[in-house]
């Protein structure tokens, strides 16, 4: 099943476009304000801080029923200098945005209110990821609109290495993400001191 069908070429009320840069490639989000503001707010502030720059693609996780299907994960990983404080969880039961093909979720650790500056895309519909029960699943907040044939290159990229659930799944060589940018709106960066520019910008030593 496709995900929600948004345009790639305009703005949608309700929505906020993002241009997710690659070495493979760029992908458009459209994140979803409305249902899921919180997050949504969060994954952006993510991207005007520009704390995504420079960072990576650095998991794909196939089927193995299908190696076609599957995510791709990206972000900070555990770069805790461009992380900032974790948020409340939106979980699908609430938003109604369910884990479709193409749709963008917040990763975490295991446990609430817990994500923070990383993320993924399904490729094939992954409805394991809803909450259910006492099931929390993950925070789904919008779908790509655009790039989809970047995440699949992204998938297929060779993996290797990791524990325990992403046992095999880290990409050998993890595609860069050179920037991501609002398409859409203007952009809030957060204040304070931003630890992982620090000495990034200073000039050699003549």
């Amino acid at each position: 099943m496709p995900a929600l069908a948004l345009p790639a070429n305009r703005s949608a009320p309700g929505y906020t476009r993002v241009a997710i840069e690659t070495s493979a490639g760029t992908i458009v989000v459209a994140v979803d304000m409305v249902r899921a503001p919180r997050t949504s707010v969060n994954f952006l502030t993510y991207v005007d801080d520009g704390r995504f720059d420079g960072v990576t693609f650095y998991r794909a996780a196939r089927r193995k029923s299908d190696p076609k299907l599957g995510l791709i994960q990206g972000g900070i990983d555990t770069d805790a200098r461009r992380s900032l404080p974790p948020i409340p969880h939106e979980p699908t039961t609430k938003t109604g945005i369910r884990h479709l093909d193409g749709t963008i979720s917040m990763a975490r650790p295991n446990r609430p209110d817990s994500a923070m500056g990383n993320f993924f895309i399904t490729l094939g519909a992954t409805p394991n990821m809803d909450a259910r029960g006492d099931y929390i699943g993950y925070a789904a907040f919008g779908h790509v609109v655009a790039g989809m044939d970047v995440a699949r290159r992204i998938l297929s990229q060779p993996t290797c290495c990791g524990s325990g659930p992403m046992r095999g799944q880290m990409i050998v060589k993890p595609v860069t993400i050179i920037r991501a940018r609002r398409i859409d709106g203007t952009p809030r960066p957060s204040r304070g001191v931003k630890p992982w520019l620090i000495g990034a910008r200073r000039k050699p030593a003549s």
